[in-house]
């Protein structure tokens, strides 16, 4: 997907100034976890999986019945590789809300947190 693509859906479904983090914010952890690849899936050393744009984790917050998890998101994680990504949003929304915010990737304080982040926005219009 193209970054303002992602940026237009991202907008659409509200995640700017949620918890306090702005839309380029978002492009950043989606960029450095997937590099906008919304149907990207990663096989941890764990046995668990990160599914989708922000690489969500299988063993905590979906379902991908082929380890076990915990489903804090309630949802398959095959859904969370649709590119219209609505329940990526509504699971990203559960992530960032439950402790921590976006410092539960650790790839968003590696590269992202702390560093500024407006140019991710940068050629974008949302309407």
């Amino acid at each position: 997907m193209h970054r303002c693509d992602v940026a237009k859906l991202l907008h659409k479904e509200d995640l700017h100034g949620f918890e306090g983090y702005p839309l380029s914010a978002w492009l950043c952890l989606a960029f450095v976890e997937s590099k906008f690849n919304a149907s990207k899936i990663k096989e941890n050393a764990d046995g668990s999986f990160d599914y989708g744009i922000f690489q969500i984790n299988s063993h905590y917050w979906c379902n991908d019945y082929l380890s076990h998890s915990e489903n804090l998101c309630r949802t398959d994680c095959i859904e969370l590789l649709n590119p219209d990504l609505l329940s990526t949003v509504n699971c990203v929304k559960k992530i960032v809300s439950g402790g921590g915010g976006l410092n539960n990737w650790i790839e968003w304080k590696l590269h992202c947190s702390g560093r500024p982040l407006s140019y991710w926005m940068t050629g974008c219009r949302l309407a």
